[in-house]
This record gives C-alpha cells, structure tokens and sequence, in this order.
C-alpha cells in the first residue's frame, strides 16, 4: 500500500490517479521545448476502473467498526436561547453511542470510539449528500427528516388588545 502512494499511484472513488516517476521527470534534456499542454499531459492520466475501492486500509479504522455502525442522518434543532435560525440548514451523520467511561483522574467523558466526534465537524449541504457519504464508507443509515416548524398567523393589533384571555394585569 505504501509503496503504491509512493511510486504516485493514489485510486479514489472510480479514478485512478497515475503519476509519472520522478526520476525520469529528472532526466529529461533542457534542450526540448516543453509546451504548457504537453507537460499537462505527461503528468496525470486518467483511467476509470470498475471495482469498489476498501477504505479500511486507508483510515486506520478497524473493520469492525465499518461494518457494525449505523449512522443517523439529521438537521439540528434550533437553539432555544436565540431566535435565529443559523446551523438549521446543514444536514448531520451521528453515530449509535458505544463504550464511554468517567475519566477517574479529570471527570472527563472518555470514549475509545474513534467515530464517536464526526458529528462536530461533518456536516452536508443535502440529506442525498450525507448519505451518499455513508454508503462510500460502507455504514448503514437511517434518515431523520426535517421538520418544519409550523407558523401560527398574528396580528399586531393583538399585542394591544383589551381582551380578558391576551391582557396582562400590573397588579
């Protein structure tokens, strides 16, 4: 696996990426004209291929991990302390809790859950989009839908009215 990313071959989602080795990079004569377009071409070629890519491998991750996890696909709720809306429009992945335990030194929450802090940083423009994300990396999914929050019609008159059910008394 090393010696592929070292030798400049690196495969993603369908592509190869293939560079050319360096060394011969190195031995080309300074005499040949090197066009912008010819040099382009020498450096990356493309080759689809058609088998699934394992990223396993690649992160670090146990296989277990992969395998055994069902994320949850959400939209966060609004924060009750403000009345914006900000953060309500991305979509979430957040994993099943496992094994967590009290710090005994600190207090802290500790966990040994690598995918236990991927809901602070991923988030997605589209619901499609987070879970084409879990199918690239093998995990099940469950979708929460959005809901939308329902608007009551008010007036601004009412906030002035001299009936007994919307009057505030003083005393």
């Amino acid at each position: 696996m090393a010696s592929l990313l070292r030798n400049g071959i690196l495969r993603t989602a369908g592509i190869a990426f293939v560079r050319p080795h360096r060394a011969a990079a190195c031995t080309r004569n300074l005499s040949q004209e090197t066009s912008p377009s010819a040099h382009a071409n020498e450096e990356t070629q493309i080759t689809p291929f058609e088998e699934k890519v394992e990223l396993a491998p690649l992160s670090g991750v146990p296989e277990e991990q992969l395998s055994t996890r069902k994320a949850r696909i959400y939209v966060p709720a609004r924060n009750a302390m403000q009345s914006g809306s900000a953060g309500t429009r991305q979509w979430k992945i957040e994993f099943d809790t496992r094994e967590r335990w009290e710090n005994p030194l600190m207090g802290w929450g500790s966990s040994a859950d690598p995918l236990s802090n991927l809901a602070v940083t991923l988030s997605f423009d589209s619901k499609e989009d987070a879970m084409a994300y879990c199918d690239r990396n093998g995990w099940a999914w469950e979708v929460e839908e959005k809901r939308e929050p329902r608007m009551r019609a008010k007036s601004y008159g009412a906030n002035f009215s001299w009936d007994k059910k919307t009057r505030v008394s003083t005393k």
